[in-house]
């Protein structure tokens, strides 16, 4: 019955499982597929609703209390709490991927089946940030075997890219891609990884059907939803660049060129199209056919619809997309404290960067400088807990950014992530830092390598989800078309990346030596995604029982977001939704250490002179950066309360995340 799709006659985006509350034979059919797990008929009513005092509502429902509802984007949502669940639950960055993603999991899916939802909603309802002609990286815990995956959906430079793609419209005709650089060109456009990534992983792990799991997206896109707040500011702030491209603005403009605003409904039927090539083709049907050409094409055009704009073309051909392979890479793990913690590997740096970091860190009792006066928003971070946590990640993004890109065409140092990640090179480097006075600047560790170059590069955009299914299989999985509304190119309903831009634009430094994240044919760029599972240790120091997943947007800021939360929950003691509310606090290797000034608990009067955080840390010779945030953390936690084990999830109050589940109250 596992794989049995349930559709109702009068649509083919309207699963039978989705349509409120089930009856007679459809029931009797959803408990044989594991609907009910057990759960009495008040907790089965409430799994995937959001329960407050008054009762339950759907998400989606329109009705009063419903978390879809538009509502601006504020910046910060106060008192957010933990929500609890039985045996599965998900959170993403949008009410209504949560939704599909807990259907998915209601009808006995596993977490993998709900990613697949879960993402197929994203793309349309969060298309800024990340959709079909993106990218991703997943890590699955399969909860029988105890093994850790990593899914590499990266995408690559096309063959015939040269280490000057970005910076020269050939090799000979130095001149700059228009219009305004690689971005807005076809240049900037890498093949797509997630729908390829996707399948491999549901060949692996999934126990529905492919074919049912894009439903809830094409009866979105094909019914319609409104715009919300995060979407809004996004097309407002790109609207004049989606202008270029006549697909974007046909969908996010308004006839006189406004951009569509807050709570306008919007229906993309070229997306729910192509969700059903999908669904019914496979990813094959994705990589190849007529969907493979209008990517193509849309790469290879000299305008976006206006004869005026000249647009530098890609040099991505069918063989690319066609050619294109989802990889399966051995997780980063390491040890701290009592925990396992793993992450991804090149060509993402945020696993070996997470765990640089907090080995760094696991050389001071963390402990004794945790937060204050802890509330539902994660307290108030100490002056010595941001210093410490600050300076390991100055020391870890600067091994970072000489050593890290994609593996396959630039071996670590070593040849592994050991020598990077070996307990006593991170003692040493953990002695580099003063418990008086910031470093400002770090220096990369030497292994005898021959020399790096490093050419600073900044990213930007990205989505997080996290899931658990009943049977406690885990995804992590973060996923991006890069810049807001990446390239601003759109075909068939979705937008493409800009992915190539996270190469290093020169091939070599001021120095002459060469880069490790420069452009290569077939190459996938460094990123810094840091999808994170954390396991107990067991009893002989191995790895035991699942403990917790998280992971975040927000470009080369993810890794501070990420240690950030680990932290908080590790060593602080802060439950899933107030570490992923708390404070976010960090620096890359430069001397500005970021605090989070959208959070209530900054006091920014008077350049932040009043605060004792601030004034504190420029004390140590910080320079403080209040400018507001964009993480966009999920967590999810396996914890105990009052002598039962359950799931506990938080979602960032800086966006407009959702946790839902079989949720019921502890």
């Amino acid at each position: 019955m596992a794989n049995v799709l349930l559709l109702s006659p009068d649509s083919a985006w309207r699963p039978l499982w989705r349509i409120g509350a089930l009856t007679g034979a459809a029931a009797l059919v959803l408990t044989a597929c594991g609907g009910s797990g057990g759960l009495d008929e008040a907790a089965q009513a409430e799994a995937c609703a959001v329960v407050n005092e008054t009762g339950s509502v759907i998400v989606g429902s329109g009705l009063p209390g419903d978390p879809a509802a538009p509502e601006p984007a504020s910046g910060y949502r106060l008192g957010k709490k933990a929500v609890h669940a039985k045996s599965y639950m998900v959170a993403s960055a949008n009410p209504l991927a949560s939704r599909a993603g807990c259907d998915v999991l209601k009808a006995g899916g596993s977490a993998t089946d709900a990613a697949v939802a879960v993402q197929a909603v994203l793309g349309l309802v969060e298309p800024q940030s990340s959709g079909l002609g993106g990218g991703a990286f997943m890590l699955h815990y399969d909860a029988a075997t105890k093994k850790v995956e990593a899914y590499d959906g990266r995408e690559t430079a096309p063959a015939a890219a040269t280490e000057n793609y970005l910076r020269w419209v050939s090799d000979s005709d130095q001149s700059a891609p228009q219009p305004g650089g690689a971005r807005a060109s076809g240049r900037s456009i890498g093949t797509p990884g997630v729908v390829r990534m996707l399948s491999m992983a549901h060949q692996d792990h999934g126990k529905l059907a492919w074919s049912g799991l894009f439903d809830s997206a094409g009866q979105l896109a094909t019914d319609g939803f409104r715009v919300s707040g995060r979407m809004a500011a996004a097309i407002a702030g790109t609207a004049s660049s989606l202008a270029r491209d006549s697909e974007a603005a046909a969908y996010f403009l308004n006839a006189d060129g406004s951009p569509k605003a807050l709570g306008t409904v919007v229906k993309n039927p070229a997306y729910a199209s192509t969700l059903r090539t999908i669904a019914t083709g496979g990813a094959d049907a994705f990589y190849s056919g007529p969907v493979a050409q209008g990517i193509v094409d849309k790469i290879k055009a000299t305008s976006g619809g206006n004869p005026a704009v000249a647009i530098t073309p890609g040099l991505t051909e069918m063989s690319d997309l066609a050619g294109y392979q989802a990889k399966r890479r051995v997780p980063v793990c390491t040890s701290y404290r009592a925990y396992w913690v793993c992450g991804m590997p090149p060509p993402s740096s945020g696993g070996i960067a997470v765990a640089s970091a907090l080995g760094i860190l696991e050389n001071f009792n963390l402990a004794a400088y945790g937060p204050t006066k802890i509330d539902l928003e994660g307290g108030k971070p100490s002056v010595m807990g941001v210093h410490l946590v600050s300076e390991a990640e100055r020391l870890a993004y600067a091994d970072r950014d000489k050593y890290v890109a994609d593996a396959d065409f630039v071996p670590l140092p070593g040849g592994s992530t050991a020598m990077l990640l070996d307990k006593s090179y991170l003692r040493s480097r953990a002695s580099l830092i003063s418990m008086t006075r910031s470093m400002g600047t770090a220096s990369a560790g030497v292994f005898g390598s021959a020399p790096a170059g490093v050419v600073k590069v900044e990213e930007r955009g990205t989505t997080h989800f996290s899931i658990v299914d009943r049977q406690g299989n885990a995804v992590v999985m973060t996923t991006t078309v890069e810049s807001s509304m990446g390239s601003y190119h759109m075909t068939q309903g979705f937008l493409l990346n800009n992915q190539l831009t996270d190469f290093a634009s020169t091939p070599t430094d001021a120095s002459g030596a060469p880069v490790a994240n420069r452009v290569q044919p077939g190459k996938r760029p460094r990123s810094s995604m840091a999808p994170t599972l954390v396991f107990k240790k067991s009893a002989d120091g191995g790895m035991g029982d699942f403990y917790m997943g998280t992971g975040s947007p927000g470009g080369s800021t993810i890794i501070q977001y990420v240690v950030k939360t680990l932290v908080g929950a590790l060593d602080w003691g802060l439950n899933a939704q107030q570490a992923t509310s708390m404070i976010d606090f960090g620096a890359s290797n430069s001397p500005t250490t970021s605090l989070g000034g959208e959070h209530p608990h900054l006091d920014l009067s008077n350049g932040g002179a009043g605060d004792p955080l601030i004034t504190g840390l420029r004390d140590l010779g910080h320079t403080v950066s209040t400018s507001a945030q964009s993480s966009g953390i999920s967590t999810i936690m396996r914890v105990q309360r009052n002598g039962q084990s359950m799931l506990e999830g938080g979602a960032d109050p800086r966006r407009e995340g959702l946790v839902l589940g079989d949720t019921f109250k502890p």
